[in-house]
């Protein structure tokens, strides 16, 4: 799928999201608790983390990945420089597919730097 606008396409999954919650609470509750453990400080920094998750859903093809962990990714400090570095591990393990998924993830970071920088005037 291309996504034409990443800050809406996160808008419309976080409202999904939220339809979903009551129906499997604890299971959401227990991923939740799975993805801040998973990101948390200890021997890698939590922007390193949001790296790999953005490499596997680049290699895995999961849109709502490339938007949660790019947006996560620039919270946290991430470049393009280290996105695209990121792209290139991701299509190294994923072939063609991650190709097609990796340009995905360099536009997801152009809007959200965009975004942030709109935010921050």
């Amino acid at each position: 799928m291309t996504v034409e606008n990443w800050p809406d396409y996160l808008k419309g999954m976080d409202g999904k999201l939220g339809k979903l919650r009551p129906e499997v609470p604890e299971i959401m509750k227990g991923f939740g608790a799975i993805a801040k453990s998973a990101i948390s400080e200890g021997a890698l920094d939590s922007k390193t983390k949001e790296l790999m998750a953005l490499a596997v859903g680049i290699a895995a093809r999961c849109d709502g990945c490339l938007g949660y962990h790019t947006k996560a990714a620039i919270k946290y400090g991430a470049t393009r420089e280290e996105i695209t570095e990121t792209i290139g591990v991701a299509i190294y393990m994923g072939g063609g597919p991650s190709l097609m998924y990796g340009a995905e993830a360099l536009a997801a970071f152009d809007a959200f730097s965009k975004q942030q920088a709109n935010e921050t005037l």
